[in-house]
């Protein structure tokens, strides 16, 4: 099968750019051994395994070096781009561990832009006791270096997501953190980043995501950590609906990345963004 496994950098029309993910789109003869193995092998943050079922809709497994997550942007606009190429642009439907996830693709020119609607979004009201503190110590962080108009909430839009907000963007640049403090925190909150952001507008934000659990340091874009932050922002009335937001993410690791955030009234957020074969 390795030489079914193709690669794409999601969220970038450069190679340079974007986040990787490989990309597996006949996942039919695989087991959940194999897949992990895969997603492994490959290294990169995820890897997505599609199989098309006899409605023409897709399953879609998503895999990281360590563990299976139950949702993931990037790759999730890596397949949908990767299908696109094969059999022309359209919308699919892709039934994910978190429940069915559409996506739109449309080619301009030679680009082919995804759009992922996610699953219902929710945000937490308030964060168990003492997790914050927990999870600044373990990144190196201070309160005071935090924007208190943005507070610290978990937000969900097929994966969970803590989100905390750097008070500068010199803060959120210097990233250096306890990766196995950080990883055993996470496990035992079942959050699968932490979504690292600074306000430079009130549309559009800087963004660093550490992804211990998953075996990475860092995701340089995370389309699935933007759905959760499009809904903490609609659920403490950062933006007035309806909303498009960009997220500049992966400038830090010299992998820039460009997510764009629809933000309606209520139900799903949009995210879209371009991806690359790579080589």
């Amino acid at each position: 099968m390795t030489d079914a496994i193709l690669r794409y950098a999601a969220f970038t029309d450069h190679p340079d750019g974007g986040n990787p993910a490989g990309v597996v789109l006949d996942a039919s003869a695989l087991d959940d051994a194999r897949m992990q193995a895969i997603a492994a092998e490959v290294g990169y943050s995820e890897t997505v395994f599609l199989r098309e079922r006899a409605d023409g809709e897709f399953d879609a497994r998503y895999f990281s070096p360590q563990i299976e997550v139950p949702f993931c942007g990037h790759a999730t606009i890596a397949g949908a781009v990767a299908l696109a190429e094969q059999r022309g642009s359209g919308t699919l439907a892709l039934h994910t561990r978190a429940g069915l996830v559409s996506v739109e693709t449309q080619r301009r020119d030679s680009a082919i832009t995804a759009t992922l609607t996610s699953v219902p979004p929710h945000v937490e009201a308030s964060l168990p006791a003492d997790l914050l503190d927990q999870i600044l110590a373990r990144l190196g962080w201070n309160a005071d270096e935090l924007d208190p108009a943005l507070p610290a909430r978990v937000a969900y839009a097929g994966a969970s997501h803590l989100i905390i907000a750097a008070a500068t963007r010199e803060r959120l640049a210097a990233l250096d953190y306890d990766f196995a403090g950080l990883r055993d925190l996470m496990l035992a909150h079942d959050l699968t980043t932490v979504d690292l952001i600074w306000r430079e507008s009130a549309l559009r934000y800087h963004a660093r995501n550490p992804f211990p659990v998953g075996g990475v340091v860092e995701d340089p874009a995370t389309g699935a950590a933007a759905a959760a932050f499009g809904a903490y922002l609609r659920e403490l009335r950062l933006v007035e609906p309806p909303a498009r937001i960009a997220i500049l993410q992966g400038e830090d690791m010299g992998r820039p990345s460009h997510l764009v955030v629809d933000i309606g009234a209520a139900g799903p957020i949009r995210v879209s963004g371009q991806a690359v074969r790579l080589a």
